[in-house]
């Protein structure tokens, strides 16, 4: 079991940076490194669409669309790493660095949840039912 804090150390993908006071830097962690530290008490937000998201999502993701972020940011905890995730990574990453810059915790899941069905982790409908990635 991997926990929280040895999730935060985790350098990218890219080898960007871990420093959150590089602003614009970015961490990254895999699929099966976001369902660990979930695991153990991080949150995991999904930046996507609501149509997306009822389609299919991971069992435990927050719901937050990229547009609605900034409007919604006190809903989400100070206190636990936020593992950031979308399709492919790319709106994703930009909340990542969005929440780091409002002095949050929060990484990016890289691949988005194209790599979460990749790696074999659930991914469930609006009621609970199997889902798909669109």
């Amino acid at each position: 079991m991997v926990e929280v804090v040895k999730i935060r150390g985790i350098d990218s993908v890219s080898g960007v940076p871990q420093d959150p006071a590089h602003g614009d830097q970015l961490r990254e962690v895999s699929a099966l490194q976001a369902d660990e530290a979930v695991a153990v008490g991080a949150s995991l937000l999904d930046v996507r669409e609501p149509e997306e998201y009822d389609a299919g999502h991971a069992p435990l993701a927050t719901s937050i669309p990229l547009g609605e972020l900034g409007q919604r940011i006190a809903e989400l905890p100070r206190d636990a790493l936020i593992v950031c995730v979308c399709r492919s990574g790319v709106r994703s990453a930009a909340a990542a660095v969005a929440l780091v810059t409002a002095d949050f915790d929060a990484v990016n899941l890289a691949g988005g949840m194209h790599a979460w069905a990749a790696d074999g982790l659930p991914i469930v409908t609006a009621n609970g039912a199997p889902g798909t990635v669109i």
